[in-house]
């Protein structure tokens, strides 16, 4: 029992130490961020021609917060990428350890692309259908910029991790921790969880929004389970045991 006691200490131990790692550079990086917000939230309000509001005293500071923790995140992914890789490491073969470059620039290049992914289409389709929704019954939008920053922070974000589903999984697979079977198995757990997932990021929660959402982590989930299945660690089979045999050949 002790044996088993230790390593599972060891590793708690591990992970909450990278935790108040990355922590502490997210941190380090929102203070950065801060200074620059208002460039950020003008950079921000591209995709919605006219002027944010904010009704509010504090709404326009919290707007402020959100957006540099944004810009916190996405400057800290090597961090969070590299503490990562330095948990899998042990369980990798020594051949294997070589990968640690390229993995590191796949995992950088996959959050990138979930950025530019929301950025470029999720979020300009998204509020491009909800002020046509309101023009069209002739009201006039003006956006707060408290709602306007949370919408795109939650969006950005969770398309930014999303990416990340097909590299850990495979990862996780490679180092043995999990089978494609077991992944194949839960894949209808795994889209209610997309689905309750786009229902608690949404800030608005319509069906739209949460099926935006929701199919991209579907089809993330179906390529971390065909990666699995390309790279994942072979199973091995449970050797039999010379003594059963043994005394089954005697009882025979």
């Amino acid at each position: 029992m002790v044996a088993l006691v230790h390593p599972l200490q060891r590793h708690i131990s591990d992970i909450k130490r990278r935790l108040f790692l990355i922590g502490g550079v997210i941190m380090v990086g929102f203070v950065v961020a801060f200074s620059y917000s208002s460039f950020l939230i003008d950079w921000f309000k591209r995709p919605f021609e006219d002027d944010l509001i904010f009704y509010a005293p504090a709404e326009a500071l919290f707007a402020s917060i959100k957006i540099s923790f944004l810009a916190a995140v996405v400057m800290s992914v090597p961090v969070i990428l590299h503490q990562f890789w330095k948990f899998i490491e042990p369980a990798l073969l020594s051949g294997e350890q070589r990968w640690a470059i390229p993995l590191f620039c796949l995992g950088l290049g996959f959050f990138v692309l979930g950025l530019v992914f929301c950025n470029l289409i999720i979020l300009p389709l998204v509020i491009n259908f909800f002020v046509t929704f309101g023009l069209d019954r002739s009201l006039t939008p003006e956006l707060a910029v408290g709602t306007y920053i949370d919408f795109n922070v939650k969006f950005l974000l969770a398309f930014g991790f999303a990416f990340e589903i097909p590299l850990v999984l495979t990862l996780l697979a490679r180092v043995g921790y999990i089978e494609p079977a077991l992944l194949i198995r839960y894949r209808k757990h795994a889209a209610m969880v997309a689905l309750i997932l786009s229902a608690v990021i949404t800030p608005d929660a319509t069906l739209f929004t949460m099926l935006l959402m929701a199919i991209p982590l579907v089809v993330l989930y179906e390529f971390g389970i065909i990666g699995a299945k390309m790279f994942g660690r072979p199973v091995q089979k449970a050797s039999p045991d010379p003594l059963a045999e043994e005394e089954g050949g005697l009882e025979s």
